[in-house]
């Protein structure tokens, strides 16, 4: 009994995992997608240079669950990415990836394309690291 209880959580896990596979890969679709319509592709060339950055990160609009993409009166909706050289004197720096001029001004489709890249580009970033660790673990087995 407990055998076909073990290949039934099998199966559940594989699917699981399937589900995210298949999300990741829809989310990098729409994540070139974005990539393109918001002009990030002006600053970054190569869309896989986008993951060199040790974080993206969105001034002007909210990224926090609760108010997702809510406007910051007075700001200005920013792309920024955070670049990090070990070698370097000042370790890490700002690097504006578009800037679209104040948030309560920014046509509110357009924005939420430049909130919903942020989100996107943040998915597949976690995957990367899980990734990562995954290879690391490996060196214990």
């Amino acid at each position: 009994m407990s055998s076909a209880l073990d290949r039934l959580k099998n199966l559940t896990n594989k699917i699981s995992i399937s589900n995210y596979e298949l999300a990741r890969k829809e989310n990098l679709a729409k994540l070139k997608e974005l990539y393109k319509e918001i002009g990030i592709d002006q600053k970054v060339h190569n869309f896989e240079d986008l993951f060199e950055f040790k974080a993206i990160n969105l001034s002007g609009a909210s990224l926090q669950i609760e108010n997702l993409g809510e406007i910051k009166e007075g700001r200005y909706l920013q792309v920024l990415a955070i670049a990090y050289d070990k070698t370097a004197k000042v370790k890490s720096k700002n690097i504006s990836l578009g800037y679209f001029g104040r948030a309560e001004n920014v046509d509110i489709e357009f924005k939420n394309k430049v909130v919903e890249f942020i989100i996107r580009y943040r998915f597949e970033k976690s995957f990367m690291t899980l990734e990562h660790y995954h290879t690391m673990l490996g060196q214990f087995s």
